[in-house]
Protein backbone atom coordinates (compact mmCIF):
# COMPACT_ATOMS: atom_id res chain seq x y z
CA UNK A 1 0.00 0.00 0.00
CA UNK A 2 1.27 3.69 -0.75
CA UNK A 3 1.16 5.06 2.49
CA UNK A 4 1.80 8.80 1.00
CA UNK A 5 -1.53 8.34 -0.80
CA UNK A 6 -3.03 8.92 2.14
CA UNK A 7 -2.72 12.55 2.16
CA UNK A 8 -3.84 13.06 -1.69
CA UNK A 9 -7.12 15.37 -1.84
CA UNK A 10 -7.38 15.45 2.01
CA UNK A 11 -7.76 19.23 3.43
CA UNK A 12 -5.60 20.54 5.87
CA UNK A 13 -5.77 23.20 7.97
CA UNK A 14 -2.53 25.72 8.23
CA UNK A 15 -2.56 26.66 11.74
CA UNK A 16 -1.37 30.56 12.18
CA UNK A 17 -3.00 34.06 11.72
CA UNK A 18 0.56 35.87 10.61
CA UNK A 19 0.43 34.53 6.62
CA UNK A 20 2.53 31.45 7.05
CA UNK A 21 0.10 29.90 4.53
CA UNK A 22 2.14 31.90 1.83
CA UNK A 23 5.28 29.74 2.27
CA UNK A 24 3.69 26.35 3.57
CA UNK A 25 1.08 25.74 1.26
CA UNK A 26 2.35 25.67 -2.17
CA UNK A 27 4.54 23.01 -0.92
CA UNK A 28 1.82 20.99 0.92
CA UNK A 29 -0.47 21.23 -2.26
CA UNK A 30 2.34 20.21 -5.08
CA UNK A 31 4.28 17.79 -3.33
CA UNK A 32 1.27 15.92 -1.18
CA UNK A 33 -2.23 16.75 -3.24
CA UNK A 34 -3.06 18.86 -0.07
CA UNK A 35 -5.89 21.28 -0.03
CA UNK A 36 -4.78 23.99 2.17
CA UNK A 37 -7.09 26.14 4.48
CA UNK A 38 -6.84 28.91 7.19
CA UNK A 39 -9.42 29.73 9.90
CA UNK A 40 -10.00 33.37 10.57
CA UNK A 41 -11.43 32.31 14.30
CA UNK A 42 -7.99 30.70 15.10
CA UNK A 43 -6.30 33.10 17.18
CA UNK A 44 -2.89 31.18 17.90
CA UNK A 45 -1.77 34.60 20.14
CA UNK A 46 -3.86 32.77 22.78
CA UNK A 47 -0.69 30.67 23.50
CA UNK A 48 1.81 33.61 23.81
CA UNK A 49 3.15 36.52 21.81
CA UNK A 50 6.63 37.30 21.13
CA UNK A 51 6.11 40.68 23.24
CA UNK A 52 5.31 39.24 26.29
CA UNK A 53 1.37 40.19 26.31
CA UNK A 54 0.72 36.86 26.93
CA UNK A 55 3.13 34.16 28.13
CA UNK A 56 3.73 30.74 26.43
CA UNK A 57 3.23 28.09 29.06
CA UNK A 58 4.40 25.47 26.87
CA UNK A 59 7.71 24.12 25.38
CA UNK A 60 7.89 25.36 21.52
CA UNK A 61 6.98 21.93 20.30
CA UNK A 62 3.89 21.19 22.67
CA UNK A 63 2.78 24.82 21.76
CA UNK A 64 2.83 23.99 18.33
CA UNK A 65 0.72 20.96 18.82
CA UNK A 66 -1.65 23.19 20.54
CA UNK A 67 -2.19 24.91 17.88
CA UNK A 68 -2.51 22.25 15.29
CA UNK A 69 -4.77 20.52 17.57
CA UNK A 70 -6.97 24.08 18.27
CA UNK A 71 -7.03 24.43 14.12
CA UNK A 72 -8.48 21.25 13.69
CA UNK A 73 -11.10 21.87 16.28
CA UNK A 74 -11.94 25.10 15.09
CA UNK A 75 -12.25 24.19 11.40
CA UNK A 76 -13.44 19.88 11.98
CA UNK A 77 -10.28 18.69 10.35
CA UNK A 78 -8.27 15.98 10.87
CA UNK A 79 -5.08 17.44 9.43
CA UNK A 80 -2.81 20.17 10.75
CA UNK A 81 0.22 21.95 10.24
CA UNK A 82 1.77 24.91 12.41
CA UNK A 83 4.96 26.33 13.63
CA UNK A 84 6.66 27.89 16.66
CA UNK A 85 9.32 30.29 16.72
CA UNK A 86 11.63 31.24 19.54
CA UNK A 87 14.32 33.59 19.72
CA UNK A 88 17.81 34.85 21.98
CA UNK A 89 20.46 34.40 22.80
CA UNK A 90 22.28 31.20 20.88
CA UNK A 91 23.00 28.72 23.13
CA UNK A 92 26.70 27.73 22.86
CA UNK A 93 28.10 31.17 20.91
CA UNK A 94 28.57 33.86 23.26
CA UNK A 95 27.05 37.32 21.89
CA UNK A 96 25.44 35.64 19.02
CA UNK A 97 21.43 36.01 18.40
CA UNK A 98 19.74 32.93 17.63
CA UNK A 99 16.28 31.47 16.14
CA UNK A 100 14.74 28.39 16.43
CA UNK A 101 11.78 27.01 14.38
CA UNK A 102 9.74 24.33 14.72
CA UNK A 103 7.18 22.95 12.35
CA UNK A 104 5.29 19.82 13.02
CA UNK A 105 2.37 18.27 10.57
CA UNK A 106 -0.46 16.39 13.20
CA UNK A 107 -2.38 13.64 11.36
CA UNK A 108 -5.18 13.04 13.81
CA UNK A 109 -6.87 10.25 11.26
CA UNK A 110 -3.51 7.96 11.20
CA UNK A 111 -2.09 8.75 14.45
CA UNK A 112 0.88 10.03 12.93
CA UNK A 113 2.98 12.95 13.52
CA UNK A 114 5.80 14.76 11.68
CA UNK A 115 8.19 17.01 13.00
CA UNK A 116 11.60 19.17 11.96
CA UNK A 117 13.35 21.90 13.25
CA UNK A 118 16.41 24.13 12.62
CA UNK A 119 18.47 26.15 14.97
CA UNK A 120 20.40 28.91 13.05
CA UNK A 121 21.56 32.47 13.49
CA UNK A 122 20.37 33.64 10.41
CA UNK A 123 18.14 36.47 12.00
CA UNK A 124 17.70 39.83 12.26
CA UNK A 125 16.72 39.72 15.90
CA UNK A 126 17.51 42.68 18.42
CA UNK A 127 16.33 45.07 20.91
CA UNK A 128 17.50 48.92 21.68
CA UNK A 129 16.39 51.64 24.24
CA UNK A 130 16.50 54.50 22.15
CA UNK A 131 16.77 58.26 23.66
CA UNK A 132 17.35 59.82 20.24
CA UNK A 133 16.27 59.83 16.38
CA UNK A 134 20.12 59.27 16.07
CA UNK A 135 20.03 55.60 18.28
CA UNK A 136 17.12 54.81 16.36
CA UNK A 137 18.72 55.53 13.25
CA UNK A 138 21.20 53.41 14.34
CA UNK A 139 19.11 50.57 15.09
CA UNK A 140 17.14 50.30 11.99
CA UNK A 141 20.40 49.95 10.27
CA UNK A 142 20.98 47.11 12.06
CA UNK A 143 17.68 45.06 11.59
CA UNK A 144 17.18 45.06 7.80
CA UNK A 145 14.01 48.11 7.97
CA UNK A 146 11.90 48.38 6.57
CA UNK A 147 11.30 45.00 4.90
CA UNK A 148 11.64 43.87 8.09
CA UNK A 149 9.18 45.42 10.60
CA UNK A 150 10.07 46.93 14.39
CA UNK A 151 7.71 47.34 17.19
CA UNK A 152 7.95 50.19 19.34
CA UNK A 153 7.20 50.12 23.15
CA UNK A 154 7.49 51.72 26.15
CA UNK A 155 10.25 49.77 27.25
CA UNK A 156 11.75 46.61 26.65
CA UNK A 157 9.11 44.58 29.08
CA UNK A 158 6.15 47.40 28.96
CA UNK A 159 3.91 46.39 26.68
CA UNK A 160 1.30 48.78 28.10
CA UNK A 161 1.68 51.08 25.18
CA UNK A 162 3.00 49.48 21.73
CA UNK A 163 3.17 49.79 18.30
CA UNK A 164 3.66 46.27 16.19
CA UNK A 165 4.51 46.08 12.67
CA UNK A 166 5.73 49.64 11.75
CA UNK A 167 7.38 49.35 8.24
CA UNK A 168 7.52 53.24 7.55
CA UNK A 169 10.21 55.39 9.06
CA UNK A 170 8.16 58.56 8.23
CA UNK A 171 5.34 56.89 11.45
CA UNK A 172 8.21 56.25 13.57
CA UNK A 173 9.92 59.96 13.24
CA UNK A 174 6.77 60.97 14.58
CA UNK A 175 5.82 58.72 17.06
CA UNK A 176 9.08 58.15 18.67
CA UNK A 177 9.63 61.20 19.85
CA UNK A 178 6.36 61.28 21.83
CA UNK A 179 7.23 57.91 23.07
CA UNK A 180 10.34 59.72 24.48
CA UNK A 181 9.27 62.78 25.74
CA UNK A 182 6.52 60.63 28.16
CA UNK A 183 8.58 57.98 29.51
CA UNK A 184 12.29 59.69 29.13
CA UNK A 185 13.17 56.85 26.39
CA UNK A 186 11.38 53.99 24.72
CA UNK A 187 11.99 50.66 23.53
CA UNK A 188 12.25 49.39 19.88
CA UNK A 189 12.87 45.71 18.72
CA UNK A 190 12.31 43.40 15.65
CA UNK A 191 8.98 42.56 15.28
CA UNK A 192 9.28 38.74 14.43
CA UNK A 193 6.03 37.79 13.48
CA UNK A 194 6.39 35.91 9.58
CA UNK A 195 4.40 38.17 8.49
CA UNK A 196 6.49 40.81 9.09
CA UNK A 197 9.49 39.28 8.73
CA UNK A 198 10.92 37.73 5.86
CA UNK A 199 13.99 36.00 6.99
CA UNK A 200 12.01 34.15 9.26
CA UNK A 201 9.34 33.66 6.91
CA UNK A 202 12.26 31.91 4.58
CA UNK A 203 13.26 29.39 7.53
CA UNK A 204 9.73 28.06 7.31
CA UNK A 205 9.81 27.69 3.95
CA UNK A 206 12.72 25.60 4.23
CA UNK A 207 11.26 23.60 7.14
CA UNK A 208 8.41 23.14 5.27
CA UNK A 209 10.96 21.98 1.98
CA UNK A 210 12.50 19.58 5.06
CA UNK A 211 9.29 18.70 6.68
CA UNK A 212 7.72 17.40 3.06
CA UNK A 213 11.27 15.21 2.32
CA UNK A 214 10.77 13.64 6.23
CA UNK A 215 6.77 12.51 5.17
CA UNK A 216 7.92 11.11 1.85
CA UNK A 217 10.89 9.32 3.03
CA UNK A 218 8.91 5.77 3.91
CA UNK A 219 9.64 3.07 6.47
CA UNK A 220 11.86 0.20 5.18
CA UNK A 221 9.52 -2.23 6.58
CA UNK A 222 5.90 -1.04 6.88
CA UNK A 223 5.94 1.64 4.76
CA UNK A 224 4.64 4.19 7.26
CA UNK A 225 5.79 8.02 6.17
CA UNK A 226 8.35 10.06 7.70
CA UNK A 227 10.88 7.30 8.59
CA UNK A 228 13.50 10.10 9.80
CA UNK A 229 16.51 11.04 12.50
CA UNK A 230 15.49 10.68 16.38
CA UNK A 231 18.40 9.92 18.31
CA UNK A 232 22.30 10.38 17.80
CA UNK A 233 24.84 7.93 19.03
CA UNK A 234 27.75 9.55 20.64
CA UNK A 235 31.81 8.32 21.10
CA UNK A 236 33.18 8.53 17.48
CA UNK A 237 36.98 7.25 18.36
CA UNK A 238 39.58 9.62 18.60
CA UNK A 239 42.13 9.26 16.00
CA UNK A 240 44.87 9.24 18.25
CA UNK A 241 43.67 7.32 21.57
CA UNK A 242 40.72 5.47 19.78
CA UNK A 243 38.72 6.22 22.59
CA UNK A 244 35.22 7.23 22.49
CA UNK A 245 34.45 11.00 22.44
CA UNK A 246 31.45 13.73 21.92
CA UNK A 247 31.89 13.56 18.67
CA UNK A 248 28.16 11.88 16.75
CA UNK A 249 29.25 8.62 16.09
CA UNK A 250 25.80 7.09 14.10
CA UNK A 251 22.82 8.75 13.53
CA UNK A 252 19.59 7.03 15.03
CA UNK A 253 16.45 6.38 12.31
CA UNK A 254 13.63 4.87 13.52
CA UNK A 255 9.80 5.09 12.53
CA UNK A 256 6.84 5.78 14.43
CA UNK A 257 4.52 3.18 13.37
CA UNK A 258 6.34 -0.34 13.93
CA UNK A 259 9.42 1.61 15.52
CA UNK A 260 11.77 -0.25 13.40
CA UNK A 261 15.14 1.03 13.54
CA UNK A 262 18.86 0.98 12.36
CA UNK A 263 22.05 2.89 12.98
CA UNK A 264 23.27 4.97 9.92
CA UNK A 265 26.59 6.65 9.36
CA UNK A 266 26.68 9.92 10.53
CA UNK A 267 26.41 13.50 8.27
CA UNK A 268 29.63 14.89 8.91
CA UNK A 269 31.15 11.32 7.23
CA UNK A 270 33.46 11.60 9.97
CA UNK A 271 35.59 7.92 10.64
CA UNK A 272 37.68 9.70 13.51
CA UNK A 273 37.93 12.69 16.00
CA UNK A 274 40.70 15.53 15.47
CA UNK A 275 42.67 14.39 19.05
CA UNK A 276 42.56 18.26 19.97
CA UNK A 277 38.67 17.34 20.92
CA UNK A 278 39.34 14.22 22.92
CA UNK A 279 39.13 14.48 26.35
CA UNK A 280 42.13 11.88 27.17
CA UNK A 281 44.52 13.40 24.52
CA UNK A 282 43.31 17.26 25.42
CA UNK A 283 41.83 17.32 29.05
Amino acid sequence: MDNLALFSGRRIVVATKHGKEQVIAPHLTKELGLNCVVSNLLDTDILGTFTGEVERLESPLDTARQKCYLAMEITSTDLAIASEGSFGPHPSIPFVPAHEEIVVLIDKKNAWEFVVRNLGTKTNYGQANIHSLEEMEAFLAQVQFPSHAVILKKSAHDTSDCIKGIHVEGELRETLPLFIQRYGQCSLETDMRAMHNPTRMGVIDALTKKLIKQIQTTCPICETPGFSMTDIQRGLPCACCDLPTRRVKSEIYSCQCCHYSELRPPSHCLTNEDPMYCDFCNP
